[in-house]
């Protein structure tokens, strides 16, 4: 991986306007073409990192940039407290205030507040479950479609994620991310809302689509998830890829494993998009 073209690449598009608002005190990055058309889908994009790292500006380095330019949209990138900052519930509460503020300014934002969508990658992935789980539950907004992409969502150990030594993340470095997001509650069964996996029913929740790496951490995670989802008769599906990467879309983007998956995970975008 080379780190200088990654941070490179997280720079806005020209072709894409970008505001800095805050909700609060939190910033947030608005991501919409000039000539968007009103009342068009949106998408709340949840930055990974851990929860510990990670940035706002992660969106234009993943899946989101992209389906704003591709399918007109707009993306809503939220700088969620990290968990050096404030541990959990921090970070969730944040992506909740920006759903709401989605949804009571949707007018203003030229956005359908009935088709908003969640996604993320990693720890945002990991959020995305969660947030779709708090706002079904609260009745407050009726999420569309998730899209939590090779998601962090148990704090404890699963088969892959075990005495794991992939790219990127492992073992040791999952332990250290939710040792930072649960702190003494790290190696306990704590709630939903933290570690979604825990989530024993599924039923109510939005219709998903992620896809995962066989070799990473969060592959036995992100299939159980999936599989939670349709025993509750949500509409769920999942692609799975050769990689030990994690997040190998982001960081080794023209591989052809990752560009199989891009083209994927658009087409999915675009199938969902035309079906709200």
């Amino acid at each position: 991986m080379n780190f200088i073209k990654i941070v490179a690449r997280m720079k806005p598009d020209k072709d894409i306007q970008v505001r800095k608002i805050r909700i609060g005190k939190m910033p947030v990055l608005i991501l919409r073409l000039e000539t968007a058309k009103e009342k068009m889908p949106a998408l709340l994009w949840i930055h990974g990192g851990g929860y510990f790292t990670g940035m706002k500006e992660m969106v234009y380095l993943g899946r989101a940039a992209d389906l704003v330019k591709k399918f007109g949209i707009t993306v809503v990138s939220p700088g969620y407290r990290l968990a050096f900052q404030k541990p959990y519930p921090a970070a969730l509460q944040d992506c909740y205030r920006t759903l709401l503020f989605m949804k009571k300014h949707a007018a203003a934002l030229g956005i359908d507040e009935n088709k908003i969508m969640v996604g993320g990658e990693s720890a945002g992935g990991g959020l995305t479950a969660a947030l779709c789980m708090l706002a079904h539950d609260r009745g407050t907004v009726k999420i569309a479609y998730q899209f939590p992409l090779y998601p962090m969502l148990s704090n404890l150990d699963t088969e892959s994620s075990r005495d794991n030594h992939g790219r990127v993340w492992n073992t040791k470095r999952n332990h250290f991310g939710w040792l930072m997001y649960l702190r003494r509650h790290a190696k306990e069964k704590v709630s939903p809302y933290a570690a979604p996996i825990h989530r024993m029913d599924c039923s109510g929740l939005p219709p998903a689509y992620t896809f995962v790496g066989n070799g990473e951490p969060f592959y036995a995670e992100t299939l159980e998830y999936v599989r939670k989802l349709r025993e509750a008769g949500v509409e769920a599906e999942a692609d799975v890829y050769p990689s030990d990467m994690h997040a190998f879309d982001m960081l080794d983007p023209d591989s052809e494993v990752s560009q199989q998956a891009i083209r994927a995970f658009e087409e999915k975008f675009r199938e969902v998009c035309e079906g709200l």
